[in-house]
C-alpha cells in the first residue's frame, strides 16, 4: 500500500494524477527534512468537514482543511488531511483560478503543516503561503 493513500467520505471525487502527486508530496517532505510514514488525505463535502470541525475543534465555521498530525516520532511524517471538494471549487472561482491549482495548493498546505508551519499570524501565514508558492512551482505537472 502506497505511503499517500486517496480516500473519499460523503462525496464522489475523482482525482487525477495520483502517482505524480505522491511524488511531488514525498519530494516537498523530503526536501524539509523529513521523511514520510503515512498519510491519508480524505476528499470530502463541506457538512462532512464541518462536522469534524465542530466535535473535534470546537470551531463552528466551514473549512477547505483540517490537518491532524498523528506523528509519534520526530522528522517523521504521519498524518490525516482533510479537504472539502465544495470549498476548494469556491475558492477556485472567487480567487479565479483554476480548481487544481486550489486543490494543490490545499494538499501542499497540508503537509506543511505536518512540516511544522503555522499560518495563525500574518508572519507565520506570509511564510506558509511562500512555502506553497515555493512548493507549487516545483510539481512538474498540472492539471
Amino acid at each position: 500500500m502506497p505511503a499517500i493513500s486517496f480516500f473519499e467520505e460523503d462525496i464522489t471525487y475523482k482525482l487525477k494524477h495520483k502517482t505524480a502527486l505522491r511524488q511531488w508530496i514525498t519530494q516537498t517532505i523530503d526536501a524539509e527534512g523529513f521523511k514520510l510514514k503515512e498519510l491519508s488525505y480524505i476528499f470530502c463535502s463541506d457538512s462532512y468537514l464541518l462536522q469534524i470541525n465542530r466535535q473535534y475543534l470546537n470551531h463552528d465555521t466551514y473549512t477547505d482543511i483540517i490537518t491532524f498530525d498523528n506523528s509519534e516520532t520526530d522528522n517523521l511524517i504521519t498524518g490525516d488531511i482533510f479537504i472539502s471538494i465544495e470549498r476548494i471549487r469556491e475558492n477556485a472561482i472567487k480567487f479565479n483560478i483554476p480548481e487544481t491549482d486550489e486543490l494543490h495548493r490545499v494538499i501542499i498546505h497540508g503537509v506543511l503543516h505536518l512540516l511544522g508551519y503555522k499560518d495563525k499570524t500574518p508572519v507565520t501565514k506570509q511564510k506558509m503561503t511562500q512555502k506553497e508558492d515555493f512548493y507549487l512551482n516545483k510539481r512538474g505537472f498540472n492539471g
